[in-house]
């Protein structure tokens, strides 16, 4: 009797134990998704729905999850809001009005964003050399607003594609450019959520160095081949697949170049452990056991995210191409990299492996990962050659 009691119970007291301000953002997500699907459901189809109303819950979980993200997802909508108000129907006015000139264009946006996570990975080394609380504040300010600025650039390079034409508009996650930036996106969101989980502020300086590398990209990328141009989708992209199965893909990167940064820190704490034991990386870097533990989790949840990205991926290459499979270079190296990270995770949990070995996997796991992300785009060709540099 107590047991059926108890049960249904604790069902709802999760929503039970939601506060005001739970329930206030909960209001807010709601009357967004439905003011996004009064305005727009004229141009979405059955799948954009779906995707819309999926959307909705996710962000109100997230929320409630982790607080910090309704500040960051306001924040990002005001902006966004902004620079679309200020924009009108009218792109030219990307040069003439201050706002979007200097800061909410999308390029300019993603300028700021690029700027500010070089300078939150120089303020986190400073952290690492001084140990000083508010060297440590300040890194993890620049890295959300860092983050901020990159969404927002996104969101409004979204809509500035639309102002070029309903027949060019479209999520911008279609090439080497935008994926970048999500990318870099992605990881500092994971990064900040373990963060602030673990109270650690200390592998900030090495995963700030992955995103400042992706950054180094970027910039490359846009002053010297001109690749922040919008430009039509050819017409294997433009299918609602792209909207889940590149995110999904990139939440999978993101997650396991955490890892290997977490595996370098492991391996260089647990060689100065031994080399100089009140030396700066043994009493500046999170304890060991606390490093396992991190790198197991971002990839275990890198491995889910991207095993569901290659389901995705398999079911739009049936529509696009007329086939699950098609030993496409890039395929073949997802693969890879799948089977990579399955094998890291069956030594793990069915052997009990664990420490400077992983650590090690993890970190070449990594380069096999980059090649799959990168490599097969500059050195192979194949079904997915709109991503070539």
């Amino acid at each position: 009797m107590d047991n059926t009691w108890q049960h249904p119970h604790r069902q709802f007291a999760y929503f039970q134990l939601r506060s005001l301000h739970d329930w206030l953002w909960a209001g807010l997500v709601i009357s967004a998704a439905a003011y996004v699907f009064g305005q727009y459901h004229a141009l979405m189809d059955g799948y954009e729905v779906a995707i819309l109303l999926a959307t909705a819950p996710l962000l109100i979980w997230l929320g409630w999850s982790w607080p910090a993200l309704k500040g960051f997802n306001l924040t990002v909508a005001i902006f966004s809001l902004l620079a679309i108000s200020l924009y009108g129907g009218d792109l030219g006015r990307a040069d003439s009005a201050f706002l979007l000139k200097y800061l909410f264009a999308s390029q300019s946006a993603i300028m700021w964003m690029s700027a500010l996570y070089v300078m939150a990975t120089l303020t986190y080394f400073g952290l690492l050399l001084s140990g000083r609380e508010f060297v440590g504040k300040v890194a993890s300010c620049l890295t959300w607003s860092a983050t901020a600025m990159g969404l927002t650039g996104l969101i409004v390079r979204w809509r500035e594609s639309y102002l070029m034409g309903a027949d060019i508009g479209h999520i911008p996650v279609s090439n080497l450019y935008e994926v970048f930036i999500l990318f870099s996106i992605i990881t500092a969101l994971l990064y900040l959520h373990y963060e602030q989980h673990y109270q650690t502020r200390g592998l900030g300086a090495f995963v700030l160095l992955v995103i400042s590398a992706a950054v180094g990209f970027l910039l490359w990328y846009t002053f010297d081949r001109h690749a922040d141009g919008i430009q039509p989708l050819v017409p294997a992209l433009n299918s609602y697949w792209m909207k889940i199965h590149v995110p999904a893909n990139f939440v999978g990167y993101g997650a396991f170049s955490l890892a290997a940064m977490i595996g370098l820190v492991y391996v260089l704490k647990s060689q100065a452990r031994t080399a100089d034991p009140n030396g700066l990386l043994q009493t500046r870097l999170p304890d060991l056991a606390l490093l396992d533990d991190l790198m197991y989790k971002a990839i275990a949840l890198g491995f889910a995210f991207f095993t569901l990205a290659t389901i995705l991926g398999a079911l739009w290459a049936a529509e696009a191409w007329g086939g699950y499979w098609s030993w496409d270079p890039k395929e073949t190296w997802a693969l890879i990299v799948w089977l990579n990270y399955a094998a890291w995770l069956h030594m793990r949990l069915s052997k009990g492996w664990s420490g400077k070995p992983m650590a090690w996997w993890a970190v070449v796991g990594f380069f096999v990962t980059l090649f799959a992300f990168l490599g097969v785009n500059m050195f192979l060709s194949g079904l997915h050659s709109y991503g070539e540099l």
